[in-house]
């Protein structure tokens, strides 16, 4: 991809105004024109991995001081990076009168544009998964992978910012393993905080998000389209560009509850298939997949445009793809 463009201001504004909204009657190749782009990710995904992915701390460096070295570097604050988001309801879905780049499948219902979620209280991270982060779990679990993510990160960079990069380049599986381990070491830690140790023991367990918690988490209370609020801009994070860039490296004060990245950056993963709305907690959890089934990814990446950064913006992917613009972060969840 080439580099950023030369005024980025201008881009947006001509994306804006370029931009035509899709109609309802587009149904669902509008939903798969979204996830679309997935598909070019697949002529090109095996040459970024010959073999299983893995990382070493050799390679990814030894990550900035936000990050704790001792504690499979995660954040270095009062929760090790996990932010609470309190219970109640969020609106999903999106509203075309309120935001113009809607997608068809964002669309609640034939008669409804947005729905109503009632979620529990739950932790999300405050950044993406980064390449140490994964690294620590690879140095624990498996030699061989780690050595094998070792030199595709020695490859792409030998600065020690690689470290705390998004990881990408890796499946849905491997995410889900790396969160079974992290939920391990946090029941089994005397370090744990409390509040994290209380929503374990009470039933909670690391993972990904699901794609109501992310949306959740992304927009907020107030429904703003972007996390920042309802204005597009790219001064509070990393879209429309040539590559990744450290987790957090951008500032966003006004992001919905102080997360980080959750537009642009690194396309997130999470543990929800991809079916039409409306968003049903119960079938989300229990529902079973075929073969074919793609998972939901959220948030859109460095190399997408305003449209696909949006908070209710829904990509997906094959759950085996691996890919240079797809990362995730996690939660922990009753649900």
């Amino acid at each position: 991809m080439a580099g950023k463009p030369a005024s980025d201001q201008d881009r947006v504004a001509k994306q804006n105004q370029d931009y035509q909204a899709p109609g309802r009657a587009v149904g669902i190749a509008a939903m798969l024109s979204l996830v679309a782009f997935t598909a070019a990710f697949m002529t090109y995904q095996s040459t970024l991995l010959v073999e299983e992915p893995a990382v070493s701390l050799s390679a990814a460096g030894s990550g900035s001081s936000r990050f704790l070295a001792d504690q499979a570097y995660l954040a270095a604050d009062d929760l090790l990076g996990f932010v609470e988001i309190p219970a109640g309801e969020f609106t999903m879905g999106s509203n075309p009168l309120r935001d113009r780049m809607a997608y068809e499948n964002e669309r609640w219902s034939a008669n409804q544009r947005q729905g109503r979620v009632q979620l529990p209280s739950y932790f999300i991270g405050r950044f993406e998964v980064t390449n140490a982060q994964f690294a620590a779990f690879l140095e624990a679990t498996n030699a061989a992978m780690l050595a094998q993510f070792t030199e595709r990160l020695a490859e792409g960079s030998t600065d020690e910012a690689s470290a705390d990069l998004p990881v990408t380049g890796i499946t849905l599986p491997q995410m889900l393993g790396y969160a079974r381990w992290l939920d391990a070491q946090l029941r089994e830690s005397a370090s744990t905080p409390a509040a994290l140790r209380e929503a374990l023991e009470s039933g909670a367990r690391v993972t990904l998000p699901n794609e109501a918690e992310w949306e959740k988490a992304a927009r907020g209370a107030d429904g703003r389209v972007f996390p920042w609020g309802m204005d597009p801009s790219q001064a509070f994070a990393n879209f429309g560009t040539s590559g990744l860039q450290p987790v957090g490296a951008i500032a966003c004060d006004t992001c919905s509850y102080g997360l980080a990245d959750m537009a642009g950056n690194a396309w997130e993963l999470t543990r929800s298939p991809l079916r039409d709305y409306p968003f049903e907690l119960e079938l989300d959890a229990t529902s079973l997949l075929s073969a074919d089934s793609l998972w939901v990814m959220r948030g859109g990446s460095y190399s997408d445009g305003i449209n696909n950064v949006r908070t209710a913006v829904r990509g997906a992917v094959d759950p085996s793809v691996r890919n240079q613009t797809i990362g995730f972060r996690l939660a922990i969840s009753h649900l």
